[in-house]
Order: C-alpha cells, then sequence, then structure tokens
C-alpha cells in the first residue's frame, strides 16, 4: 500500500506565509479547515486560546490526534467531518485559517456560508487556494495537459479570484483581500523518492489509470525524467503559484 503523501514537506514555505497572514493573537478560537494531519492547527494552538482541526478523512485527524498528543498541547482538537455541513456551534471562533483546504468542496456557497455561521461577527477568515494549473509545475509533469478539472471540488475551483469573492460575499464576508504568493513545492529528495512520495495522490494515479503495463511504465519514465529535471542539491523542487484571501464576516 502506498505511503500517504506528505503534504507538510511539499507545502512548509506555504505555510510560514499562511502562519504570517492568520496574524493568530492569544484570546484567538481557531477553526481550521481541512487540517489534514494538523500542523497548521499545532501551530496556530500554540499562539492562541484554543484550536479545532475539521478533516474528512478519519486516518489524517487520527494523525493530527497522535501528534498533539506528543507535543503535549491540551488547547487544541480535532473533528473527522465534513465542513460543509457539520453542525458546528454558532458563533464559536474568532479566526478561520485553511491551507489548501477549501478547493474541494461540492457546493462552495453552501460550505461557505457554514463556515460563517460558525465564525463570530466581525472575525477573519484566512485562506491559501492554488492558483490556476498553468501557474503550476507539478500539475504540468502529472499530466494536467491531458485532464479537465472539475469546476466544483477541484483543486483549482477557487483560482478566479472573481469566483472566489463572489463565493465568499454570497456567504456573508465582505472586505475580500486576494495577494498572489509565489512559492516551490516539495517532492523528495530525488526523482524516485519523489515519484513514490506521489503514487498515492489522485493525479498519478489518473495518469497511468486505463493503461496497459507497456504503456504505464512509458508515462512512469516521462515522470521520471521530468522530476530529474527539477532535481536541485536540496531535492525536487516545483515552482507554483497560490492565492492567499482574507475576508471578514459582516459585523
Amino acid at each position: 500500500m502506498d505511503q500517504p503523501f506528505d503534504y507538510d514537506a511539499e507545502l512548509r514555505r506555504y505555510h510560514e506565509r499562511l502562519q504570517t497572514a492568520a496574524d493568530v493573537r492569544p484570546d484567538d478560537h481557531v477553526l481550521d479547515i481541512g487540517c489534514g494531519t494538523g500542523l497548521t492547527t499545532r501551530d496556530v494552538a500554540k499562539r492562541a486560546a484554543s484550536a479545532v482541526g475539521v478533516d474528512i478523512s478519519a486516518q489524517r485527524v487520527a494523525t493530527a490526534r497522535r501528534l498533539a498528543e506528543q507535543e503535549g498541547l491540551r488547547n487544541v482538537s480535532f473533528e473527522q467531518a465534513d465542513v460543509q455541513d457539520h453542525g458546528f456551534p454558532a458563533d464559536r471562533f474568532s479566526l478561520g485559517v485553511s491551507r489548501f483546504g477549501t478547493m474541494f468542496f461540492t457546493d462552495p456557497e453552501v460550505a461557505f456560508t457554514n463556515i460563517a455561521r460558525a465564525l463570530r461577527p466581525g472575525s477573519r477568515l484566512v485562506q491559501l487556494v492554488w492558483q490556476a494549473g498553468e501557474h503550476q509545475e507539478w500539475y504540468a509533469v502529472f499530466g494536467g495537459d491531458q485532464r479537465t478539472e472539475p469546476a466544483t471540488g477541484g483543486a483549482f475551483s477557487l483560482a478566479d479570484p472573481a469566483t472566489a469573492e463572489r463565493i465568499l460575499t454570497t456567504a456573508g464576508f465582505t472586505d475580500v483581500d486576494i495577494t498572489d504568493v509565489r512559492e516551490p513545492v516539495y517532492y523528495g529528495k530525488d526523482a524516485e523518492t519523489a515519484y513514490e512520495a506521489a503514487r498515492s495522490l489522485r493525479m498519478t494515479q489518473d495518469l497511468v489509470a486505463g493503461l496497459d503495463p507497456a504503456q504505464a511504465e512509458q508515462a512512469r519514465q516521462r515522470v521520471l525524467t521530468d522530476l530529474a529535471a527539477h532535481q536541485t542539491p536540496d531535492g525536487v523542487w516545483f515552482d507554483s503559484r497560490a492565492w492567499i484571501i482574507t475576508a471578514h464576516l459582516c459585523s
């Protein structure tokens, strides 16, 4: 069985950008949307009154709980749930954050409206989302030119600033600010390691879906060649671009 992809390693540069943008305060009660294994949740909890991480993956939530326990954090908790329809307590949080966790909602207007109910009036929502696939080297390497991404529920569903602003405004947010950020993402120490790391990702699986063994090996070799072309002394890195989207909930 393939090992889960290490998003924390991949997104280490973006993690720092999000932490800075979030500007967590000691009296904040933070909601981390699509928390994965909880690195963002744990880091904000160290500066906040409390933090709750929510993710749809039971496996990732279990890992997040274990890591928080190992770090001795007592003001953090995790819930396995779909943020789109989870019954959050109303007006519970003063800050919402998300590191590439809000693009996958099947009905984003419903999801962000539900998030808005969980936030206090005047609170902030700070999220990282991918810009369009044409700005992502990793997407091109893994056959992005051969796939059609869904309008909702896909990695680039919030890539269009006008779409993101419309959805947030409809959900009750205001003062939407969208900032361009550009950071490299990490895939592994070398091409083989990077390919093995990416095997658990849907985009890698889609790349070889339906191919016979010979065709699948050709696809693998093409990817390995592309990965090797991105090898640096510090590992395999891809250029990428994202948006930091900050919004306030109407008072």
